[in-house]
């Protein structure tokens, strides 16, 4: 490969976390912005988004999330208490902990880091 070509297929574009973000949000967006064997990072955006009735997330990886914008509250299997996350809130998720989105934000946009992996 070219030196030029190197350097265009290592090229580093900047995202902003807080833009394109459509006006009309039917469904959760989920966008993913890293992805590789053992690990994988998403940006996802709700509002008023949850959980449908009954479904549990039951996941084969690893998850840490964080609240950027917005607010939520997650269900944990088990727990009476849910857990409620604003900007700057994380929670880890570790492998097979039954989850689930019981509440966002209606109002607002809840934006959500999300990092995936396997051990």
């Amino acid at each position: 490969m070219a030196e030029d070509e190197m350097k265009g297929a290592m090229r580093v574009e900047p995202v902003n976390l807080f833009q394109d973000i459509p006006e009309h949000l039917p469904s959760e967006l989920i966008d993913q912005l890293v992805t590789a064997p053992s690990v994988r990072i998403e940006r996802i955006v709700s509002r008023g988004h949850t959980s449908p009735p009954g479904f549990w997330y039951d996941q084969d990886e690893h998850e840490w999330v964080v609240v950027l914008a917005g607010q939520a509250q997650l269900q944990i299997e088990g727990r009476e208490q849910l857990v409620m996350l604003g900007p700057g809130d994380t929670c880890n998720l570790p492998v097979h902990m039954k989850h689930r989105v019981a509440w966002t934000a209606p109002d607002q946009d809840t934006i959500w880091l999300a990092v995936f992996w396997k051990e």
